[in-house]
């Protein structure tokens, strides 16, 4: 199993609409490791890490994301898994930055 490591910075309306909340949900229900967390320029940035079917679906879920939301772009940066990854299974919101 091939796996997949992404950064991604999700723009438009995604803030005070739950993105974070739903992100961490569906990543969760995919398996994924790694977090999410609002930007101050009032983006959405998180990290992706799992297996690459799982990371790709949930960036295709991110392209649409919950109802309110209105996704303009979401930029895609692959990375190594970085050294302070979650371990282990778990996805987690963090505090803005």
């Amino acid at each position: 199993m091939s796996m997949k490591s992404v950064r991604a910075v999700i723009s438009g309306r995604v803030q005070g609409v739950c993105y974070r909340a739903w992100t961490a949900e569906q990543a969760g229900k995919l398996g994924l490791r790694g977090w999410v967390r609002n930007r101050t320029n009032g983006m959405v940035e998180a990290l992706f890490i799992g297996p690459a079917e799982d990371v790709d679906a949930m960036i295709a879920k991110c392209r649409r994301g919950p109802s309110l939301a209105h996704v303009v772009d979401i930029e895609l940066t692959p990375i190594d898994i970085p050294a302070d990854a979650p371990d282990g299974p778990g996805f987690y919101t963090l505090s803005t930055v």
